[in-house]
């Protein structure tokens, strides 16, 4: 991030008044928002909103802040937009690849208001899983992409880009949905719904569940597919659970269609990288992921 995402977090808080608001629009969880916002007081040494039981107020610190975190939004802004000047970036080719779990929710996003800003810079976009989208910047077939996962080419060099949180969801209307939090033993007997192989979200819950000591191979894997859009549409006519990107169910928490399901001693996060060939530079490629950078970050 170009600044502290704790500052966004307090920002959105600020905005919406409502840390359940917050958390869907951040695609973090709400506990996630909460302990962003504790650890902020605690650096700056000040109570930034009043809870009154189930509301929340801003308080008079909290409003300086608030003050100060719209220059330095503005600010960046601006930087970037002059940076770009600077460069004289203003037309050109770029290739854009993304995972799936991306592809289908935050870059369709980004893509659009880089286009409105620099409307000369031809654009293509390719999406797939992890592996095919990294095997295409191999290729030279994409400049740039920007994937999930554990896999790393020494063809390829990696940037961190963006954090994301992966939850065990269920419909809301079903037995699963209200079991509020589980064990690990107990996530054993629950029929899974699971992203194909090969595909980066995958290889993140596979690595984590490793770490927290439990035995995929003892997993009740209901089904594998190859997209989130279909695992959702799955979950909505079977009493399965699956594990997604908080990013990709916003829309579905919002309409109360699914619920996340805490599992007790295991946390998937992540974090979303830039991938282009090794030794590659490239000003466009610099410029795309400035913009992302800012624009994700507000």
């Amino acid at each position: 991030m170009v600044f502290d995402f704790r500052l966004k977090v307090f920002y959105t808080v600020a905005q919406k008044l409502s840390f359940t608001k917050a958390a869907t629009a951040l695609f973090i969880t709400q506990p996630a928002v909460t302990k962003h916002i504790r650890e902020l007081e605690q650096q700056l040494g000040i109570a930034l909103f009043k809870r009154n039981g189930n509301s929340i107020a801003i308080t008079a610190s909290g409003e300086i802040v608030l003050k100060y975190a719209e220059i330095i939004f503005d600010t960046y802004k601006l930087l970037e937009k002059e940076l770009a000047q600077l460069n004289k970036i203003t037309e050109g080719t770029l290739r854009i690849g993304a995972s799936t779990t991306l592809a289908q929710t935050l870059i369709p996003k980004l893509l659009g208001k880089f286009k409105k800003m620099y409307p000369a810079i031809q654009l293509s976009f390719s999406r797939g899983n992890t592996d095919f989208i990294s095997n295409q910047v191999i290729a030279g077939k994409i400049d740039i992409a920007i994937v999930e996962g554990t896999s790393h080419y020494p063809q390829i060099s990696y940037e961190n880009f963006l954090k994301d949180e992966i939850v065990l969801v269920a419909k809301t209307n079903s037995k699963l949905a209200n079991r509020i939090e589980i064990s690990t033993m107990e996530l054993l007997t629950i029929p899974l719904v699971l992203r194909e192989s090969g595909s980066g979200t995958l290889d993140v819950i596979f690595k984590a569940m490793n770490d927290a000591g439990i035995n995929i191979k003892k997993l009740t894997i209901d089904i594998q597919m190859e997209s989130n859009i279909s695992i959702k549409q799955y979950l909505q006519h079977a009493d399965s659970a699956a594990f997604l990107s908080i990013q990709s169910i916003v829309t579905e928490l919002q309409r109360n269609e699914l619920s996340i399901i805490d599992i007790k001693d295991l946390e998937i996060n992540r974090t979303f990288q830039f991938i282009q060939l090794r030794g590659k530079k490239d000003k466009l490629m610099d410029l795309f992921k400035r913009f992302c950078i800012t624009h994700a970050s507000l």
